[in-house]
């Protein structure tokens, strides 16, 4: 990961599973519950249903999770994790000359989520259970904002103070039009999509350093 990326504070789980075996098994209720979302949305999901479509006992699921709430926690940070992953490594294995190549990467790693990802399209990150699900002390987009302000400032050398506020504006504006493509189209619509990252490079153009 990213040099100086901050990790979020917040766990849903009652406890760490320590052993493999227990690892996979929660790693089979994430699975399930993605699968479930996808199926019938978070408001059909219950952790019976996650249970049993992970082959585990409810009583095992509850020895991990408190409730549904909490599983659907799990797997969103899971995202999250996944997200600053894939764009750490866009951005080690390609030559980025400027900030807005950055950008650019992060927007189509976000889109590739959302189609390929099971129940991404359905949570985003979070916005859907709690505006506050990643993090209790700031709201998901917040959480976002701030993971890719710090991965810019650091890959480019640009003082954080100086990109927080404009990236922050920019993932909200964002945030709004990629919901209408993806609206449009199951698969995000085209031409959105591509007016989505031109407003986006078009603001911070005039608030970050050339």
């Amino acid at each position: 990961m990213a040099a100086g990326v901050t990790v979020t504070s917040t766990t849903p789980l009652r406890r760490q599973p320590v052993q493999q075996r227990s690892a996979k098994r929660v790693e089979r209720m994430l699975e399930a519950c993605a699968q479930l979302i996808e199926e019938v949305g978070y408001d059909g999901v219950t952790t019976t249903l996650i249970a049993e479509r992970a082959g585990v006992a409810v009583g095992s699921l509850y020895q991990f999770f408190p409730d549904k709430r909490a599983v659907v926690q799990a797997l969103t940070l899971r995202n999250l994790e996944k997200f600053i992953q894939t764009v750490d490594g866009r951005f080690t294995s390609t030559t980025l000359e400027h900030w807005w190549d950055a950008v650019d990467s992060i927007f189509d790693v976000y889109v590739s989520m959302h189609r390929e990802v099971p129940a991404f399209s359905k949570l985003h990150f979070g916005d859907v259970v709690d505006l506050r699900l990643l993090d209790d002390r700031r709201d998901n987009n917040t959480v976002i904002s701030d993971r890719i302000s710090e991965m810019i400032s650091t890959k480019f050398d640009i003082p954080l103070d100086e990109i927080q506020l404009p990236i922050s504006i920019a993932v909200e504006a964002a945030d709004g039009v990629l919901n209408l493509a993806f609206r449009r189209d199951a698969a995000g619509d085209q031409k959105i999509l591509d007016e989505a990252k031109t407003m986006v490079r078009g603001y911070l153009s005039s608030r970050l350093p050339s």
